[in-house]
């Protein structure tokens, strides 16, 4: 069969599948490409909403993957504000939601990502209370926050991951009151661990964040349908005219569930089970972005990685195998953070017992410096504060898998291209 007579099918319209489909037509693929996106919104990156686009510092078209002719102009059917109810894996068929009609596809690609966590708890109905994924709760959200800083507001947030704290920071940046409340003996814990989680604590109180870890949230109080407070379990109560909830996301499996394909353990993150080249348990089905749980000898481990460099070079790598090309994917995960005048790249994989020590190159007093996680002498994740244009080194570093010599690895001076073996 000809490419020409091919139907390639990517429901999801985010990140991953844009570029997904992006990379067949750059590719060559003269097939017909579908893109099914459940938003009104054309395809856009995720990080503006709490970074650049929440502050005000980038316009809303910034966002946008393509300029909304480029769909047309490469012949992609673009089909926004529409969903798949169903996937008929013997048929080769997804069933839209809206008017059951269906289509059949050669090859199919799920980007279909992941959506935040809710609270379970009283008050989550009231209005005020905010989560953010989609284009549109950051435009809400940057409402609020505006009028939460003119008013001298108060935002109480649920969880202080990355979201949480980049949240946070643009509360600040308008004015609002801001309180975090954290499970965690300290942010981001389950990232960095105790020895940098507590320097992005201080960076916050410096700029007059309230903190309260080792709490969760048990109720939203409010009145006349408005938030007033909230509470939690150890008793504590905290003015709130909003509440955000930032306390993780779930990826989007149940379409895949329901048309039978392999799922990866919750416990170990969830998501749909792929292999090195993002193909599920059917070979014509693949997975990219949030909701792909992939396998990655680097880290002899599955990883469900939910940034947006995985969706930015998974989606591309998923087209490329879709098109049968031996690619296998495995890009050392990477994000970045601005939070008011730190700015931070990570690169790798060293989640908390998995290394034996952490090296720290620079000035971390400053806030300037590289942070190493090591284990046995080998570099499992670095970080960079306020440090440009280390990323290739650090990551080769982590590659290499091979020991590095301690006091230079910490030693500013000697440059990082020269440590990798």
């Amino acid at each position: 069969m000809v490419d020409a007579d091919q139907t390639f099918v990517i429901v999801g319209g985010g990140l991953a599948g844009a570029k997904a489909a992006e990379t067949l037509r750059a590719e060559g693929f003269t097939g017909r490409v579908i893109l099914i996106c459940d938003e009104r919104d054309h395809p856009y990156e995720r990080p503006p909403l709490s970074k650049g686009y929440l502050l005000g510092s980038a316009e809303r078209d910034s966002v946008f993957v393509h300029e909304p002719a480029w769909y047309a102009q490469h012949d992609v059917e673009l089909h926004l504000g529409a969903t798949v109810a169903a996937v008929d894996r013997a048929a080769k068929t997804v069933r839209f939601g809206e008017d059951g009609t269906t289509v059949r596809y050669d090859k199919l690609l799920l980007a279909t990502g992941a959506e935040p966590r809710r609270l379970d708890i009283p008050g989550t109905d009231l209005v005020g209370v905010h989560h953010l994924r989609r284009l549109a709760h950051s435009e809400r959200l940057k409402g609020v926050l505006t009028s939460l800083g003119r008013d001298n507001g108060h935002l109480v947030i649920a969880g202080a991951g990355w979201i949480g704290l980049e949240i946070a920071a643009a509360a600040r940046h308008y004015g609002a009151e801001v309180t975090v409340v954290h499970r965690g003996p300290a942010p981001l814990h389950s990232v960095l661990g105790p020895e940098l989680g507590a320097l992005f604590a201080e960076l916050h109180r410096e700029h007059g964040v309230r903190f309260h870890f080792g709490a969760s949230l048990t109720e939203i109080t409010g009145q006349d349908g408005m938030v007033l407070a909230a509470r939690t379990d150890d008793g504590e109560e905290h003015p709130a005219h909003a509440v955000l909830a930032a306390i993780g996301a779930a990826p989007r499996t149940a379409l895949a569930e329901a048309a039978g394909l392999e799922l990866a353990d919750p416990a170990s993150g969830g998501g749909v089970l792929v292999d090195e080249r993002l193909r599920t348990s059917d070979p014509d089905v693949y997975a990219a972005g949030d909701v792909a749980s992939f396998p990655h000898a680097l880290f002899s481990t599955r990883l469900r990685v939910e940034h947006w460099a995985n969706a930015l070079n998974g989606g591309p790598a998923a087209a490329r195998s879709m098109l049968g090309r031996d690619e296998i994917y495995d890009r050392v995960p990477y994000f970045f953070t601005d939070q008011y005048d730190l700015g931070m790249e990570y690169s790798g994989w060293a989640p908390p017992g998995s290394y034996d020590q952490v090296v720290v190159r620079g000035d971390a007093g400053k806030r300037e410096f590289i942070a190493f996680w090591v284990r046995e002498g080998r570099v499992l994740a670095g970080m960079n504060v306020n440090v440009w244009d280390v990323t290739d080194p650090i990551q080769a570093l982590i590659r290499s898998r091979e020991p590095v010599d301690m006091d230079a690895l910490a030693d500013p001076h000697v440059p990082l291209e020269s440590l990798v073996a």
